[in-house]
């Protein structure tokens, strides 16, 4: 990459984007450009498209970053985007056309998250779902302290249900095309450890990272594996 690009990072559901501070302390230290562009988390073709006017803004080259759902949404708000010079997965979702968030993480045993989200419906129509506080931290962040956890809850950005059933509508999934990384957990409970491996290999990942017992919330408890995989992509 002839210039230095700008690490755009998007979060996922039941988070936000201060979920990027520790991952972009670390990056501003090397005095790299970030900026966490905040996820509606409404409609998967709605969220891209904002992420796409993101990039369209900076007008400089970017490594985007997604975490969880935010997988979903860089993989296609990538898709043909020549902007886009590398993917990062952060516990992340890596659809190919036709898949959704909520089909993909029953593909392999050992999510949880189901049974510890809480529906209400929203005034736009449809539902509104959220993490139960009282299992958020052990659902989402076990390895984040009590406090942090409890404030983690109080400020999860709750998804919509159509945006996590939404299908990836692309038919060029980004990773396809453009170089990826992956970054993982084997003690995640919202993305079985299972799906990140077969997502990474399907994607022909350049690099995957495992963290051992780790939680579904890695760029807060493993900031250092994050911003560590986010600089082989830059650099690479």
């Amino acid at each position: 990459m002839s210039e230095n690009p700008v690490v755009v990072l998007v979060h996922g559901a039941f988070a936000e984007s201060a979920s990027w501070n520790g991952v972009i302390e670390r990056l501003q230290a090397r005095s790299i450009e970030a900026v966490a562009a905040p996820n509606a988390l409404r409609s998967l073709e709605g969220d891209a498209q904002y992420v796409r006017d993101v990039i369209a803004g900076i007008g400089k080259p970017v490594v985007l970053v997604g975490h969880s759902y935010g997988g979903m949404v860089i993989t296609e708000a990538a898709a043909n985007n020549d902007a886009v010079k590398a993917l990062v997965y952060v516990c992340a979702f890596a659809p190919d056309q036709g898949e959704s968030a909520f089909a993909l993480s029953a593909k392999f045993p050992g999510s949880t998250l189901g049974d510890a989200l809480n529906a209400y419906p929203v005034s736009t129509g449809g539902n509104d779902l959220a993490i139960r506080p009282d299992v958020f931290r052990q659902q989402f962040c076990a390895d984040v302290p009590a406090d942090q956890a409890a404030l983690m809850a109080a400020t999860q950005r709750p998804a919509t249900e159509a945006a996590l059933t939404g299908n990836l509508a692309t038919d060029s999934p980004a990773w396809k095309s453009t170089p990826s990384w992956f970054v993982f957990s084997d003690l995640d409970l919202n993305i079985p450890v299972a799906l990140h491996r077969f997502m990474a290999e399907r994607a022909g990942a350049k690099n995957t990272r495992e963290i051992a017992g780790a939680s579904h919330a890695l760029s807060v408890s493993q900031p250092e594996a994050v911003t560590a995989t986010i600089l082989e992509a830059m650099n690479a």
